[in-house]
């Protein structure tokens, strides 16, 4: 990296200039499921679609936005280190392949432990598939 490269520290920057902005790629927080009403409204009136590494709830309403949360049990993943890495894979197969879904409803992925041993792809793979099930891909609003 050549000396211009080098990021200026904010303190160095002139004023009035803007912030640099994060790739449009990332999950911003008003694209994740955080509430806990969310979470249990899918699971008790959401249809939900299994696959081999991942199972997908859906649910709606008036306010509802492609949203996405992730769910990895102490029961499937004894270990917060497995939790953390199927949880990680959940998010980046979905980040990745966000912007091939469409629709209204709020998606929450629950992960199942063979995708431990799975390669990201292999994630990607299914999620999509699950996605094409539910009706996610190729619709319009």
């Amino acid at each position: 990296m050549c000396v211009s490269d080098a990021p200026v520290p904010m303190e160095q920057q002139e004023p009035g200039l803007a912030k640099p902005r994060r790739s449009d790629m990332r999950l911003s927080r008003d694209q994740r499921v955080l509430e806990s009403r969310v979470f249990r409204r899918a699971f008790d009136h959401g249809p939900h679609y299994a696959g081999r590494f991942m199972v997908m709830w859906l649910t709606g309403g008036d306010a509802a936005a492609l949203r996405l949360g992730v769910v990895a049990s102490k029961r499937s993943f004894h270990e917060a280190v497995q939790r953390s890495r199927a949880k990680r894979l959940l998010r980046e197969a979905y980040r990745l392949n966000r912007f091939r879904l469409s629709g209204k409803q709020e998606v929450i992925l629950v992960a199942r432990s063979a995708i431990l041993k799975a390669a990201r792809q292999d994630v990607e793979r299914d999620l999509m598939a699950l996605a094409e099930k539910a009706g996610l891909v190729g619709k319009k609003q």
